[in-house]
């Protein structure tokens, strides 16, 4: 793995972009092809029948979640261990107030396909793709979503593609949670990425609850594109999986687009004095090719800290740019 060193943080040493496995034993390897036999052919009715036929039927969302729930069940994600900042266990009936509504935004860890389909089935919310350069967003399906987690990283939206503001998105949806991924790929879930600018364009007023989905066993994470085979076998060959569901408390986006070149007058950037001249100028740097201002890169810090504090790992200077890179060079391993 030497050869793979460059695409570790350089602080901290972490490679969010390998694929994770699980320690097996040959002994069970029999249960684990029995559980995939039995568990595929369900899986696989149960979800064509969802995406290609049920979901187009005015069901109302009640049933849809039902009908997803079936889908979590059927490879065996029984257990969530949900737990939300400032509320304790058994009080949370109390607490819905902390907890995302219609009108809010969720920005969710990115790791696996399974986090889309966790989040529709408990919010019914609207999908988005984000992007590192620009900040407005694609509105996508559930089943889009999904599948974005199995695609290979984009650094630009493709030609010809809708794009819109969050804000817009917010006023056009008044009855739906709408759903950001602002890490743009995914990893393997011991990192969080550099997060997209477009969070940036959520109202003042508009809550953001950074949420962040962790898996036991890790290996249906997919970091690495085009795995689906992979991952169905990860999904299925298990008696069952946990999903550990964070939620953090609202964050606000009070930042108004300013001017970056004076970025330098804010308060915020009297920190970066204390930092050694190339770290301070690299960052600096990476916010100006962003057209990110101190005052809005604040905002970004704030929801990133939160979504590594909830996974309980740490953020990561690796890039969009660097996962596509990765991912080029570890094509060239399996050839």
């Amino acid at each position: 793995m030497e050869k793979y060193s460059q695409f570790r943080d350089r602080g901290s040493g972490i490679a969010p972009f390998f694929p994770v496995s699980s320690p097996t034993s040959t002994l069970y390897l029999p249960v684990n092809i029995f559980l995939f036999a039995v568990k595929l052919p369900l899986f696989l009715a149960i979800t064509v029948a969802y995406f290609f036929f049920l979901q187009w039927l005015p069901l109302g969302a009640f049933t849809r979640k039902a009908m997803l729930w079936v889908i979590l069940g059927a490879p065996g994600i029984w257990w969530i261990d949900l737990q939300i900042d400032g509320v304790k266990k058994g009080s949370l009936a109390r607490e819905k107030q902390r907890l995302p509504t219609p009108s809010s935004i969720i920005a969710s860890s990115f790791t696996s396909p399974v986090d889309a389909l966790y989040l529709a089935a408990i919010f019914d919310p609207v999908f988005t793709v984000s992007y590192p350069g620009t900040r407005q967003v694609r509105p996508i399906s559930l089943l889009g979503a999904m599948l974005r987690a199995l695609s290979g990283p984009e650094e630009a939206p493709p030609a010809g593609v809708k794009l819109v503001d969050l804000g817009t998105l917010v006023s056009e949806n008044p009855d739906s949670v709408i759903v950001v991924f602002p890490e743009c790929t995914t990893t393997n879930g011991k990192g969080i990425l550099p997060l997209s600018p477009s969070l940036l364009n959520v109202p003042s007023t508009t809550k953001i609850f950074p949420i962040n989905l962790r898996y036991s066993p890790p290996d249906i994470t997919t970091p690495l594109p085009g795995r689906y085979w992979s991952f169905l076998w990860n999904l299925l060959s298990q008696q069952t999986h946990c999903i550990r569901v964070r939620i953090a408390e609202a964050v606000y986006n009070p930042a108004k687009p300013g001017d970056v070149s004076s970025e330098k007058k804010d308060k915020y950037l009297v920190n970066f004095l204390d930092l050694p001249e190339e770290e301070s100028t690299d960052m600096s740097s990476g916010m100006r090719k962003r057209g990110v201002n101190a005052e809005e890169q604040k905002v970004l810090d704030q929801v990133g800290e939160a979504l590594a504090r909830l996974g309980r790992v740490k953020r990561v200077g690796l890039t969009v740019k660097d996962k596509a890179a990765f991912v080029g060079a570890w094509s060239k391993k399996i050839r």
